[in-house]
């Protein structure tokens, strides 16, 4: 007794002949259906290249159309004449052209003499399935499906709709529990002869014609009928990715398809040389009865699929771009902005460079330019300080020189005058270190010497778009580390909330901070803030500063607490 293939075939026929010739020479009958729509030219020359096999036959041709009854009519043409030309099969293993052996055939003849009646072919309930691919689970058997779901997309969808609307149900066979898996089995002759020889068969084909798909639930749901013995799985090595479409394996998956240890695997590239060459190779090999499991690869395929659809974290690229608030991680590592703090403190950005082990940028979003560190006119990635070219983009520009800097933590400068076009984004973003210094902007309009109207409007402009940032920073939607400081309630004892920054953006330093950076002269501060109230704008972030305070170290050692630490 001996294993019999059909093969269903329509592209690519050079290589199934390769296949079909290994089959035959191990002692195999092969029956090939080809599609009906291969010319007449190609299909002689593919009958010519299997002529001298005598254990080769072609069955009846039909237009084969993916999820189409014609599928499974074809399946069941060259069923028939399997069985009916070849005695001594036990076992039809049903494959495509695209199949190639993974091991010898000896191995799998083995294999099934040791299991005489048992049935492989993957059969679960709809309830039990979670790969269907489409939207359509049970409905594919109770609805009617006359369109093609790929060449009639349209009449297809508003026809579902249609039943649906209606209530239109069909009524499932008596005895019938649908079943679906996929459509590469191995059936042992007393099933499928008494799935092909049933009474009721004609019943079932007219019921199946018109079922979505029904080459995965025809054989599925009949053989529960007659086996006695179903193990409820494929002997081919068969993978999809997330939309339901098969995975294709070139000459690279060598190894991988090795270690799956399963009899046959599809789809295989046509130009896999190597693929070919090695597993269609007949010289005597060591012969290893292992139980065929493509756990094994799992873990690869899923990973696979994870990077497909959900791509590297921080990564923006053409061929992924990832939807909105979707994303695998708006940017790809820790970064930490500084607002306001450039306004209270002189040379913060080198001061900070000193103690973090960090690429510390000035305002990267200033109105005339990006500020890269070390005044750079070009960062990693080929990233300019054009403003124009950042202005297009602010949300890519920041996407891209976190990912580009991959490694090295990045922090820069902001403040009210910047452009804000990421304060969502950043605030929505769990990598990204927040700190601010409220009313920090206007320690350089106190300084400034221009009409104080004129100072006023632009004080009212920075105030709003402060007061905007912060409403975006206290929302229920912030993912970010924020910490917020009034100008007046940071001047008191800088050293705690630096020493706190410093400490999350280099947590593995044990180094205390001994002297904060050099503070602006606050001379004259409170008295502007006063002029700007007497001027009909009520300063509102600023924090509490007291009209007497006279300069910065007043300000700095007012409650005791010492600006230097020894």
């Amino acid at each position: 007794m001996t294993v019999g293939f059909i093969m269903m075939c329509h592209t690519a026929l050079d290589r199934a002949a390769q296949v079909a010739r290994f089959w035959s020479e191990g002692g195999s009958p092969v029956v090939i259906h080809v599609d009906a729509r291969v010319t007449a030219h190609d299909y002689n020359g593919f009958k010519k290249m299997l002529s001298d096999l005598e254990n080769v036959s072609f069955s009846r041709r039909y237009k084969c159309d993916w999820g189409t009854w014609s599928l499974v009519a074809a399946s069941q043409a060259a069923a028939e004449q399997m069985l009916a030309l070849h005695d001594d099969v036990r076992h039809v293993y049903l494959a495509s052209g695209s199949c190639l052996p993974l091991r010898p055939l000896h191995e799998l003849t083995d294999y099934l003499d040791a299991r005489p009646y048992t049935d492989f072919i993957e059969s679960v309930t709809t309830t039990e399935v979670g790969w269907t691919v489409g939207g359509i689970d049970i409905e594919r058997f109770t609805l009617r499906f006359p369109f093609s779901w790929k060449k009639q997309r349209r009449m297809f969808d508003r026809y579902v709709e249609f039943q649906r609307r209606v209530g239109f149900k069909r009524r499932i066979p008596d005895g019938l529990v649908p079943h679906l898996g996929s459509q590469w089995w191995c059936l042992t002759r007393q099933t499928l002869s008494a799935i092909l020889e049933d009474p009721d068969r004609a019943l079932y084909d007219r019921y199946f014609k018109r079922v979505w798909i029904p080459d995965e639930s025809y054989f599925q749901t009949l053989a529960r009928l007659y086996s006695t013995s179903i193990e409820s799985r494929s002997l081919t090595l068969t993978k999809f990715d997330f939309q339901g479409k098969p995975h294709i394996f070139y000459d690279d998956h060598l190894q991988l398809l090795r270690r799956s240890d399963c009899f046959v695997a599809r789809k295989i590239w046509p130009k896999a040389d190597k693929l070919y060459r090695t597993f269609l190779d007949k010289s005597p090999g060591r012969s290893v009865m292992a139980e065929p499991n493509p756990a094994k690869i799992d873990r690869l395929f899923s990973k696979s699929i994870e990077r497909r659809t959900r791509g590297r974290p921080g990564l923006y690229m053409q061929s992924r771009f990832p939807k909105k608030d979707h994303e695998n991680g708006k940017t790809s590592a820790p970064y930490s902005i500084f607002h306001g703090f450039s306004d209270l403190f002189e040379n913060f950005d080198g001061w900070l460079a000193k103690y973090v082990g960090a690429r510390v940028h000035g305002h990267l979003y200033a109105p005339e330019r990006a500020e890269f560190a070390g005044n750079e006119r070009m960062f990693n990635g080929c990233l300019t300080d054009d403003a124009a070219l950042r202005d297009y983009n602010p949300r890519a520009f920041l996407t891209n020189l976190i990912w580009n800097s991959r490694g090295e933590r990045q922090c820069y400068m902001f403040s009210p005058r910047d452009n804000q076009a990421n304060n969502w984004f950043t605030a929505t973003d769990p990598n990204a270190q927040i700190s601010v210094i409220t009313g920090a902007w206007a320690l350089p309009l106190s300084r400034k010497n221009e009409n104080f109207a004129t100072i006023r409007r632009e004080a009212a402009m920075l105030q709003k778009r402060e007061l905007e940032h912060l409403e975006i920073l206290r929302s229920m939607y912030v993912k970010a580390r924020v910490r917020i400081w009034t100008v007046a309630d940071f001047i008191e004892n800088p050293m705690e909330p630096l020493q706190t920054i410093i400490d999350e953006i280099s947590p593995r330093a044990t180094r205390r901070l001994t002297e904060a950076p050099q503070m602006v002269d606050l001379s004259g501060f409170n008295q502007f803030l006063q002029n700007l109230k007497n001027q009909g704008m009520q300063p509102l972030v600023m924090g509490d500063f007291p009209l007497e305070q006279s300069g910065q170290r007043d300000a700095a050692t007012r409650r005791g607490r010492p600006y230097l630490v020894k």
